[in-house]
């Protein structure tokens, strides 16, 4: 009796997906992937050497075509069209429990053309976000009072960290109770990931966190200014002094930013940042 040959292409749950074929798709753009090969990795190491929350695609012959990360957050590898159809109703069927969708553009739009609908409506959509990346010394003179912030630095980098939070998304990180934000911010500094300057008085003045360091990249979160500093020049010595230390260890440093965020767009042209890519973010 002949057995009929899959032809379509399927969804491998998590649990399933080969670790050799999903390093291979991380592989492909360490940049852009930056967020899931760190929570990846983490999750190898963790007791247990517990699975990562990610879905595949695969093709007809069991070759991993596409993945997407399925944590707090839904952030797509690589997904092809069909992919995208498959992941969606992956995705429809747990129901929307996710904080947000973001990545490279092309399969976060398409993930919410087809979530939309059955979803809440967003808080909000940023469609076109530069993904830039630097992997040589910056051209500015850096800051020489930028360093990495010590647990001493705690109770000043927390109001600074949940500003740049609010100012960013728009409702305060607090809002669902303040244990959890607390921390993860104070894992950034435990781990030497919170970049800082401090005034004479202690106060934060410029903060920026490494937030995922995985495969020779360190992609940077939370960048920001204390709104009383700003226009004096700061932004771009800062961030070079930012850039330096983190090169110390990590090549390449990235991040993204929104496209209507000329000022910042500037500053990381001044610092030597180039455009690699495009991200969207569907905040939910």
């Amino acid at each position: 009796m002949r057995t009929q040959r899959r032809t379509a292409p399927r969804l491998v749950p998590s649990g399933e997906v080969d670790p050799d074929e999903l390093d291979r798709l991380l592989g492909a753009d360490p940049v852009a992937h930056a967020f899931v090969a760190a929570h990846v990795e983490s999750h190898r190491r963790g007791r247990g050497s517990r699975v990562p929350p990610v879905v595949g695609t695969a093709d007809p012959d069991g070759r991993l075509t596409g993945a997407c990360w399925t944590g707090t957050n839904v952030v797509p590898i690589t997904l092809d069209e069909p992919g995208l159809d498959l992941v969606a109703g992956h995705l429809r069927r747990g129901g929307a429990r996710y904080a947000s969708v973001f990545g490279p553009a092309a399969p976060v739009l398409g993930l919410w053309s087809r979530l939309e609908r059955s979803w809440p409506r967003p808080f909000d959509v940023r469609p076109v976000q530069p993904l830039l990346a630097i992997d040589h010394d910056p051209a500015p003179a850096p800051h020489p009072g930028v360093r990495f912030a010590t647990t001493a630095d705690l109770p000043a980098v927390l109001p600074a960290s949940a500003a740049m939070f609010e100012e960013e998304v728009g409702y305060s990180p607090y809002s669902g109770g303040d244990r959890g934000y607390r921390d993860r911010v104070a894992a950034l500094v435990g781990s030497g990931r919170c970049l800082v300057l401090t005034d004479e008085r202690d106060r934060v003045v410029f903060k920026a966190d490494l937030g995922s360091v995985a495969r020779g990249v360190a992609q940077v979160q939370g960048v920001w200014v204390d709104p009383a500093h700003r226009g004096r020049g700061l932004a771009a010595p800062c961030m070079a002094a930012a850039v330096r230390l983190a090169r110390r260890t990590t090549p390449v440093i990235s991040l993204y930013v929104n496209d209507y965020n000329t000022r910042a767009l500037a500053t990381y042209e001044r610092v030597g940042f180039r455009r690699v890519g495009t991200f969207a973010t569907v905040l939910l």
